[in-house]
């Protein structure tokens, strides 16, 4: 059985900085994209990144583009997102997902953690 295991939200203020892990186990991690969705209150959720299989190819919403850096440890098996100069619009439950491929549909998905930036 897949797990995804999110962990690093918190409080920060705006400017700050956080940097999130997700810890995968249950099937071969360096197989599969691993991403970062998003939900703040009262929205839908939306995507943040994704990275390849490869680490070769990453995306990023326009939203955070510049700002947020998401990278692999296949030996690991963790997925980290470095969230640089947060502003309070990144608030939100930060859920870590996987799948075959970046765009592609998300099989797993963890449980989430709280991101809250204060102004």
């Amino acid at each position: 059985q897949v797990q995804l295991v999110e962990s690093g939200g918190g409080l920060v203020q705006a400017g700050g900085s956080l940097r999130l892990s997700c810890a995968a186990s249950g099937r071969t991690f360096s197989t599969y994209a691993m991403a970062w969705s998003r939900q703040a209150p009262g929205k839908e959720r939306e995507g943040v990144s994704c990275i390849s299989s490869s680490d070769i190819t990453t995306y990023y919403s326009d939203s955070v583009k510049g700002r947020f850096t998401i990278s692999r440890d296949n030996a690991k098996n963790t997925v980290y997102l470095q969230m640089n100069s947060l502003k309070s619009e990144d608030t939100a439950v930060y859920y870590c997902a996987t799948g075959w491929r970046c765009n592609g549909p998300i099989d797993y998905w963890g449980q989430g953690t709280q991101v809250t930036v204060s102004s």
